[in-house]
């Protein structure tokens, strides 16, 4: 028996969200970090990401494989072929309401000193009428030992976010 790297569990996790999505009336969508390996119109991407809708009813020849995620959909009514790489999606969730799950970043993209960003979704706690579904970014500080750390212990945690419009704070919602 070799040993082998087990494959990774992110486009697994993309085909149960786009499951649960189909199956539940909602919409499906993909945000993905740009670079050169992603095929895309690149005049959609803003600030080297872009979301992708992977319903159905927008795409043809959708396939959801282990290394890309490969289909063909219309942008400003012109059929585009869409070849992104499973490792540059960094969340998928579904569009009515911002349930999903966000991965880390690429390696290459990883910020330094031990930080990583990580998109999450908020809902509004106190308002129902509110929308749902931002897509806010989070920056979480690892606790550092003083190795590499200049201040020799642990680096302190950012300030929470501030109180969304309208009074109500958000509340991040962990889906397991």
């Amino acid at each position: 028996m070799t040993a082998q790297e087990p494959i990774s569990t992110r486009p697994y996790l993309i085909r149960a969200m786009h499951e649960w999505c189909i199956d539940n009336g909602l919409t499906p969508y993909v945000a993905v970090r740009v670079d050169g390996s992603v095929q895309v119109p690149q005049e959609y991407v803003k600030d080297g990401e872009i979301v992708l809708n992977i319903s159905h009813e927008a795409t043809n020849s959708l396939q959801l494989g282990n290394e890309f995620i490969e289909f063909r959909a219309r942008f400003g009514g012109k059929s585009r072929q869409i070849l992104v790489p499973v490792g540059r999606v960094v969340a998928v969730y579904a569009r009515e309401n911002g349930q999903g799950m966000a991965f880390p970043p690429p390696p290459s993209d990883m910020p330094s000193a031990g930080s990583v960003a990580v998109a999450l979704t908020a809902t509004p706690a106190a308002d129902p009428a509110a929308p749902a579904g931002r897509v806010v970014q989070l920056v979480v500080t690892e606790g550092g030992n003083g190795a590499g750390d200049d201040d020799g212990g642990d680096t302190p945690r950012p300030p929470p976010p501030p109180p969304a419009p309208g009074g109500t704070r958000p509340v991040l919602k962990r889906i397991k």
